[in-house]
């Protein structure tokens, strides 16, 4: 199968530069690109008429078995009612110009390979299973007077518990052995677990270390949710390589990134969401009052970041029915960045992260030939990608979705 883009204005990523010029795709992978290509038989032409053209989108940061904001409560839904809210999750993500998302807890190779075979519309899943917690931690949805635990080992449920250095490993040679593109841990409190605090650090050092050592193992690397410094710098001292939300960075952390070569991704979406709409989308009232905690110091946190040089990506990590304001976190962003260094953090920073670099998120030849055509200048108007109604063509694999 093969598709021509003609008088397409196409993006570099890199340079931030726009080149006028054809495109062409066939069997999944853009094959050549420059000024008046043919258009071998069966071909399908279409004419852009001077459209800005730019690479298929990443969120590094998603939750697609996430149909509700009370995670506690997946873990006891039918794996079948779960996979079903994913498609659709996935599907509208696509529509969004998203096409390859990184899943930070809860879907599984299942969900991965019914995306690949194309039993499910939706982006290409690079998902990381279960996330690791301690007891109390993260990812532990018990209340104080729940004592037993059930991992839940189908695909229902974003967290397993694991205490200990043993444990640690096991679970994470587990995640590992069913395919997971990366392993998350829990580092700190978070909004979403019912017994725990925002500013608690979790996991000591030598359990984050275990992790990384086996993902590390693996070719593979760690992603850890954590907000505070403290709970930040301990992750990026064990090694980790990526820090999810990070709120409450401080210029020791800055430093840590930079000497580790490590990602930030922030989620300033889904604390605005949350704000507006948590409560009618199932979060509990517990976590609303957590929100506060970190809604404002995450604009901060991301400015101080970026001034320093920090390596930042996309991230949205929203829940239930606040998933469509998926692309916000451009406009947020934008308050603090040029629309260039954000969409970088979509597209080439956050397929460095993955190890997809040259794969997705750009436009050079050999790439998968996922793209956008859209109807304005995402470099001059923040809008243009924060509003998915300006996306004319999303293309994913060299085929119009």
């Amino acid at each position: 199968m093969s598709l021509l883009l003609r008088n397409g204005l196409l993006l570099d990523v890199t340079t931030g530069a726009y080149t006028e010029a054809d495109l062409r795709c066939a069997d999944g992978r853009i094959v050549e690109t420059g000024p008046g290509l043919s258009a071998p038989d069966g071909t399908r032409v279409l004419d852009l008429a001077g459209a800005h053209v730019v690479p298929g989108l990443i969120d590094a940061h998603v939750h697609v078995t996430a149909c509700t904001a009370d995670l506690g409560a997946i873990g006891s839904m039918a794996p079948s009612y779960v996979a079903a809210h994913s498609a659709r999750i996935m599907s509208a993500m696509l529509d969004r110009g998203f096409t390859t998302v990184r899943d930070a807890s809860g879907a599984d190779f299942g969900l991965a390979a019914a995306q690949a075979e194309g039993l499910i519309r939706g982006p290409r899943l690079l998902f990381g299973g279960k996330g690791l917690s301690q007891t109390g931690g993260h990812a532990d949805f018990r209340g104080p007077g729940e004592h037993l635990h059930d991992d839940h080992p189908c695909c229902a449920g974003l967290g397993r518990v694991a205490d200990g250095v043993d444990a640690v490993r096991t679970a994470a040679r587990d995640e590992l052995r069913k395919g997971a593109h990366h392993i998350k841990v829990m580092a700190s409190g978070g909004v979403a677990s019912p017994t725990d605090r925002i500013d608690s650090t979790q996991y000591s050092m030598d359990e984050l270390r275990a992790a990384v050592e086996e993902a590390e193992a693996a070719n593979r690397y760690v992603a850890a949710h954590a907000y505070t410094a403290r709970a930040v710098n301990r992750a990026l001292e064990a090694g980790i390589r990526s820090i999810e939300h990070g709120n409450q960075i401080d210029d020791d952390s800055v430093e840590l990134f930079l000497r580790h070569d490590a990602f930030l991704v922030p989620t300033l979406v889904t604390y605005w969401a949350l704000k507006e709409e948590g409560p009618a989308f199932g979060l509990p009232e517990g976590s609303r009052r957590k929100v506060d905690e970190v809604l404002g110091a995450g604009l901060a946190a991301l400015e101080r970041a970026a001034r320093s040089g920090v390596r930042l990506v996309y991230g949205t990590d929203l829940l239930g029915g606040m998933h469509r304001h998926q692309n916000h976190e451009f406009r947020l962003r934008c308050e603090v960045q040029q629309p260039i260094d954000v969409l970088r953090s979509a597209t080439t920073v956050a397929a460095e992260l993955a190890g997809m670099a040259g794969e997705i998120g750009t436009l050079d030849v050999g790439a998968h030939a996922d793209l956008l055509v859209l109807d304005g200048d995402p470099l001059g108007d923040a809008g243009v990608l924060a509003g998915p109604e300006h996306i004319r063509h999303v293309v994913q694999a060299g085929v119009i979705a």
